[in-house]
């Protein structure tokens, strides 16, 4: 497919429109998961909710990357929005901790498949120069599908059983997959898939080319996974009985943002906007840690809003522009691979750090200002580093 100099068209809208549904679907549980958890009797390892869930998904990061360049980007997107539909089915009939943990396995493959063919799909069809608008655009639409997953999942689950919270998400993914099977693939050298193709040699494993953006974006997003896994019990003990509106406040804020940001960053740079992004994420963190009441948090949220919508259509655009068009699905697999680890360990260090102890939720949020404060310091070094190359 051609690119053309309109960057809004009808498969840029129903690509759109489908990434909605998909993170609106696995968003949906996340609100209700802790309290899912703690009702089989594995309350203390809420850390590994999130975290299990980013193994998987890194794990497929380098298969879904080398597939996207194969057999086209669109078998790669249906692929993870299936998973995600099979896992929503599959919640109501777990009953024990080792089996809802082997589910939030097979989950994650989901978000290990989908959003890279979406990366590499917008990237085939938009202009070279708009690219950071474009992410911007397609954020958006994923920062909608977020926000509304994580609001209707919490009021679904405060007045209804949980299973219907399962039941939604399973729906709103298979809608996701109808979209992309009416959408045609944007690969022209596309082949068949065989098993040989998920024989990976060390060389497709990591884009050497998109390094620098990567390691910053495990950095940067470390906070993200600590406020997956902690938010719905600091919201608690808040007295806020919604355990999802911190996440749709915080989004609900990234929205606009994002497109704005990705403007900016295809005229100033990319590397200018990140450095505001990160410093605001710090920032953020502290925040949260003296959030006394609703308001307080919402303040909050909306500085963390800003931060993480300045930050994700940037550093990919980031990464396309580094990346060879050959190896534009590994490039941004590489990408995925690094937010993956920075969510996950951001999921189980806080976990950790909690300790399912209401005294710790500061020093939990320190934790998270302080990785995102490395992730601007690193963003520094390593830019400097290669202007002296």
């Amino acid at each position: 497919m051609m690119k053309q100099e309109r960057l809004i068209n009808r498969p840029f809208i129903a690509l759109g429109f489908s990434a909605f549904l998909f993170f609106a679907s696995f968003n949906m549980i996340i609100p209700m998961l802790p309290d899912f958890l703690t009702s089989l009797g594995g309350g203390e390892y809420k850390g590994l909710i999130i975290s299990l869930f980013t193994i998987t998904a890194g794990l497929s990061r380098p298969f879904s990357g080398k597939l996207a360049d194969k057999i086209g980007r669109l078998p790669v997107m249906i692929f993870g929005a299936t998973v995600c539909f099979v896992a929503g089915l599959a919640y109501p009939f777990v009953t024990g901790i080792i089996a809802f943990f082997a589910l939030r396995l097979l989950h994650g493959f989901s978000t290990g498949f989908t959003p890279t063919g979406n990366a590499a799909y917008v990237a085939d069809i938009v202009p070279i120069h708009r690219r950071g608008e474009a992410m911007g655009i397609i954020g958006v639409a994923i920062s909608i599908g977020t926000a509304s997953g994580n609001a209707i999942g919490g009021y679904i689950g405060s007045a209804f059983p949980i299973d219907y919270v399962f039941y939604a998400s399973a729906i709103t993914a298979i809608l996701s997959v109808i979209i992309l099977s009416g959408m045609n693939e944007t690969l022209a050298d596309k082949v068949q898939f065989n098993f040989g193709l998920l024989k990976l040699k060390r060389h497709e494993i990591i884009e050497k080319r998109v390094l620098v953006p990567a390691i910053y974006m495990a950095l940067s997003v470390f906070s993200f996974g600590l406020v997956l896994t902690i938010m719905p019990d600091y919201s608690a003990h808040l007295g806020i009985s919604n355990k999802g509106l911190f996440f749709a406040v915080f989004v609900l804020a990234s929205l606009g943002v994002r497109i704005f940001a990705g403007k900016i960053s295809d005229k100033v740079g990319r590397v200018k906007v990140l450095k505001v992004s990160s410093f605001l994420l710090a920032v953020a963190m502290v925040l949260i840690a003296f959030s006394y009441s609703l308001l307080t948090l919402i303040g909050a949220g909306i500085i963390f809003g800003l931060a993480v919508g300045m930050n994700s259509p940037t550093v990919f655009a980031w990464a396309i522009d580094l990346a060879e068009d050959h190896k534009r699905g590994k490039a941004l697999a590489t990408l995925y691979i690094f937010l993956e680890i920075g969510i996950g360990m951001g999921a189980f260090i806080s976990g950790w750090v909690y300790s399912n102890d209401v005294e710790f939720f500061p020093r939990t949020f320190y934790t998270g200002a302080g990785v995102a404060l490395a992730g601007f310091i690193y963003l520094n070094i390593a830019t400097r580093i290669k202007k002296m190359k």
